[in-house]
């Protein structure tokens, strides 16, 4: 079964920060359809229902740090750092936020958590049974197993693209 479009965008958008899976404010506005002011609203009119293991706010050092890590301006976007919802904050935003997109939403978010959380499982099963294999076997099969953990780890980040003027040193005149 194909997943449905809405769980892709939200799975591309669960960071892992203060090692946890999270979501944060702007992103979930964007997938709920309303601006980020009007969710901060909605969350801060029901704070009893976030507690600090359902959603927290950012450090200043974070929000800077995820601005460097995905080309954020420094002058565009929220004053404000943003909050990080994790997923059982996530689920508890379907009761503040009730609109009929909000329940579709919140459903293939939870989805979406759901999904990376099985991936996880699956990876690290693979990787125990592979370490139990490599210890019944003798050195003869270690490129093998080498080969196989290349293989499950996570591709290299692409190389970026230089930008600017460069100029030729070599050009004829």
């Amino acid at each position: 079964m194909k997943p449905d479009p809405v769980v892709l965008q939200a799975e591309r958008r669960i960071l892992l920060i203060r090692r946890q899976r999270v979501m944060l404010s702007d992103d979930l506005a964007a997938l709920y359809g309303v601006e980020t002011k009007a969710l901060n609203r909605a969350v801060k009119r029901n704070a009893e229902r976030f507690p600090a293991d359902f959603m927290f706010q950012l450090t200043a050092e974070e929000a800077e740090d995820l601005k460097c890590q995905f080309g954020t301006s420094s002058w565009g976007g929220s004053r404000v750092s943003p909050y990080a919802f994790t997923e059982q904050g996530v689920a508890m935003l379907s009761s503040v936020l009730r609109s009929r997109r909000a329940v579709q939403v919140n459903i293939a978010i939870v989805r979406a958590f759901v999904r990376l959380r099985e991936m996880l499982l699956t990876n690290a099963e693979l990787a125990r049974k592979l370490a139990d294999l490599e210890q019944k076997y003798d050195s003869q099969f270690k490129s093998v197993f080498d080969a196989i953990r290349q293989l499950m780890a996570p591709p290299p980040a692409p190389p970026k693209p230089e930008i600017g003027f460069h100029v030729k040193e070599d050009a004829v005149p």
